[in-house]
């Protein structure tokens, strides 16, 4: 028989890697599950306390609000930077709950998503 191997297999890993594997797959439905939780939630945030942008987890724009004192039709571009920094706002807190989420998953593991 050849050195380092058994009857069992690669000397005696077949058991480790079954339980490697069932790790692995394990590992992959509670991401899965994860996953699902997330994209069900969503995040708000608000620009100037008169903007408030609404997104999904799935990083989708739901909604925006305007307070009505926000609307001056000589500063229009004031009224878009503040959408357009909620709306940023917003899916920055979407990424860094999903982030974590998955970090607590892998353990730390840089695993790309």
């Amino acid at each position: 028989m050849a050195k380092g191997f058994n009857s069992r297999g690669m000397g005696g890993m077949g058991g480790n890697m079954n339980n490697m594997i069932r790790q692995a797959q394990k590992m992959q439905q509670d991401m899965m599950k994860a996953q699902e939780e997330l994209e069900s939630k969503t995040y708000e945030a608000r620009a100037g306390g008169v903007v408030a942008a609404t997104v999904s987890g799935k990083k989708e724009l739901v909604s925006v609000t305007i307070d009505p004192e926000a609307v001056d039709p000589e500063d229009v571009e004031m009224l878009q930077d503040l959408i357009v920094a909620a709306v940023n706002e917003a899916l920055r807190k979407a990424g860094e709950d999903a982030a974590s989420q998955m970090s607590k998953l892998t353990g730390g593991l840089n695993l790309p998503f």
